[in-house]
């Protein structure tokens, strides 16, 4: 059994800072008051113990007492993508079978076509209440949030996440990171996504602060970071790169509490790492996805530098292998078992089942060294094969991104009538970088077969809401080249 994670960690440490936003914070306590105010409300409106809801919302304080307050009322919450068209969230209510849509009044125009009942934020506050008697222990295998994954290919899966799932996936990564009563762990990330909620489960579960923003603010967050007043942070490589080219502007480093920056998402430029090493910000990458409740393997902090490029070892509960790998290096698919992998699947895919004899297959691409280290490769989807020779991706995109007049960059393969499949890059750069420039570069550092064969130039990449590059977009723009 699991300890309802808001109740219990109002009752240990119900002083202690829970959330900050802008110039207001609350406590524990505070935080617990305004769930149960919400629980009681969402019972007068006829929500039960059970139901399955789906959350439309923005990373607000708001947002975060509402997700609070579902879990309170023992509702499952399907939490749905802000950044999604009003075609796609129908199409997932209608696939998860929601019985109400609770959503920010932000999003009233987006949802106006939305046959799914509907119960604002607005709504909610001006309800009366009803009694609700909180359950105090969770059994694990209890669903408590559903996910849609990205995407990549075909129409997204529904990912059940237990209390279980969560709850472990918090456990391992804090045997990794260690934890002290001061960390404050600054949350940029979208709360519908794993990598956002996960930061609100293991606030409750750890009794640790966070510091919410609702949008990504490089210089907001850098100014936190240099006074101390945070201790953790979550990014993808987009983000770090403007949080580094901030740091740059600033000729400034760390405070010396910041302890951690994990980053998710792909993988990180080793250019990014080698810049942060100089800004004092201990860069830790990690791995995992939404059928992991976040975090499957994270490098440790005193193997940052030594094993650059690395995903590190599996955490505490879990393990990694790779599919009919016979030797360390050898490239295959990422496997993953342990107790925060989902127990399956909603809707269309419901029959779908994840595991092969208790392994899930993840549909990366990767490698465990000698030392036992992972390395992700890339997306077994977007691998290239190119006259029979695998090109993966990713590591095109990182020489690209070594390049310094580049700052972004994301590679497809197109069909070629010789070759079967050849490379493209499309870049974010500067106004005088030049194809050739970037073909000479490639070619000190690529076999040729690998350097791209055409690179366009853009002003922004296509990325989903937690900033990860879709490679399935850049083919569709190779097309219309």
């Amino acid at each position: 059994m699991i300890p309802n994670w808001l109740l219990q960690r109002a009752y240990l440490t119900p002083d202690r800072m829970a959330l900050s936003f802008g110039e207001n914070q609350w406590t524990f306590r505070q935080l617990s008051e305004k769930a149960a105010t919400i629980a009681r409300k969402l019972r007068w409106n006829g929500l039960n113990e059970g139901d399955r809801i789906a959350l439309l919302g923005r990373s607000t304080p708001e947002m975060v007492f509402v997700i609070h307050g579902c879990l309170l009322a023992g509702l499952e919450i399907v939490m749905l993508n802000s950044r999604l068209s009003s075609k796609e969230i129908s199409w997932q209510l209608n696939d998860c079978g929601a019985s109400t849509l609770i959503a920010d009044d932000e999003f009233i125009d987006h949802i106006r076509e939305v046959s799914t009942p509907k119960l604002l934020f607005s709504a909610i506050e001006i309800s009366e209440t009803k009694p609700v008697t909180f359950t105090e222990m969770w059994e694990p295998s209890r669903t408590i949030t559903i996910m849609y994954t990205s995407g990549t290919t075909g129409f997204p899966k529904g990912v059940r996440q237990t209390a279980g799932n969560h709850t472990s996936s918090a456990l391992s990564s804090v045997l990794n990171l260690g934890l002290s009563e001061d960390d404050i762990w600054l949350c940029t990330m979208p709360l519908f996504h794993i990598s956002g909620f996960s930061i609100l489960a293991r606030s409750v579960i750890y009794g640790m602060g966070v510091r919410l923003y609702e949008k990504f603010d490089a210089e907001s967050i850098v100014e936190e970071i240099e006074k101390g007043t945070v201790t953790r942070i979550s990014v993808v490589a987009t983000g770090l790169h403007r949080i580094l080219d901030e740091f740059e502007k600033n000729r400034s480093v760390a405070h010396p509490s910041f302890q951690s920056m994990l980053a998710g998402g792909g993988p990180v430029p080793d250019d990014y790492l080698r810049r942060a090493v100089l800004y004092r910000l201990p860069v830790l990458q990690t791995y995992g996805m939404t059928e992991t409740s976040s975090q499957t393997a994270t490098l440790s902090s005193e193997d940052a530098l030594r094993k650059s490029g690395s995903a590190g070892k599996p955490l505490f509960f879990n393990r990694i292998t790779i599919r009919d790998a016979e030797q360390p290096g050898e490239f295959g698919e990422v496997l993953v078992m342990g107790p925060h992998v989902t127990p399956g699947y909603i809707g269309h895919a419901s029959d779908r089942e994840p595991l092969e004899d208790g392994w899930l297959s993840t549909g990366d691409i990767g490698y465990i060294d000698e030392e036992g280290y992972l390395f992700i490769v890339d997306r077994r989807s977007d691998l290239i094969i190119s006259g029979g020779e695998n090109i993966y991706p990713a590591e095109i995109e990182n020489v690209l991104m070594s390049h310094p007049d580049v700052k972004e960059a994301g590679v497809c393969g197109v069909t070629h009538p010789e070759w079967g499949s050849v490379p493209v890059a499309f870049i974010v750069g500067d106004e005088h970088l030049t194809e050739l420039d970037l073909e000479e570069y490639c070619n000190q550092q690529l076999g040729r077969y690998k350097v791209p064969k055409a690179f366009h130039f853009v002003d922004e990449l296509p990325r989903n809401a937690s900033n990860k590059l879709l490679r399935r977009e850049l083919k569709e723009w190779a097309l219309d080249k």
